[in-house]
């Protein structure tokens, strides 16, 4: 009698059993700074260690999954490029964790009605949602939320509060 394992139990089994021979004083290879930070680059750095009965990683400001905000330009729900790496940092993280969820909170500044407001905050957010799905994170783990304008970062009125309340926020 053999025993048969299916393919995503061996593929898990495999790292773990090479892993168990590794000495635990070799250096581990750390990403450039000028990689970890190129424009669409997704960082690892900071994952490696985190287990999923463990720390809350979004938590700890040392680990890359703490950015949790994407800004958009006034009027539009365009992903701008340097949001690129933190987006597909954040789809490594919950593609590895089936069963983590997030909450995708669309935010926009205090102009314009509160209709059209609740429609591009939800706008923004399944921009979002879209953006992380394509990277291969699980329709399941995802929820969109648009708040409009009603819980501003900041408060006042100009460019300056303005542009911190254009956002979603990734909540876990």
């Amino acid at each position: 009698m053999s025993l048969r394992f299916p393919l995503f139990v061996s593929s898990l089994l495999l790292p773990l059993a090479l892993g168990l021979g590794a000495c635990s004083s070799t250096p581990r290879q750390e990403v450039s700074d000028a990689a970890a930070n190129a424009p669409g680059a997704a960082s690892t750095h900071g994952l490696e260690g985190v287990e999923i009965g463990g720390a809350r990683p979004w938590e700890d400001p040392a680990n890359p999954l703490h950015e949790r905000v994407i800004y958009f330009g006034y009027d539009t729900a365009e992903i701008q490029p340097q949001y690129l790496g933190l987006l597909r940092t954040h789809a490594a993280f919950l593609g590895a964790r089936p069963s983590q969820r997030v909450m995708l909170e669309g935010h926009t500044d205090e102009r314009g009605a509160r209709e059209y407001n609740l429609a591009l905050g939800d706008q923004r957010a399944d921009v979002v949602r879209r953006f992380l799905l394509a990277e291969g994170v699980r329709p399941e783990q995802l929820a969109t939320l648009s708040y409009g304008e009603e819980r501003p970062a900041e408060f006042g009125h100009d460019e300056s509060a303005w542009s911190q309340n254009r956002r979603v926020v990734i909540q876990y």
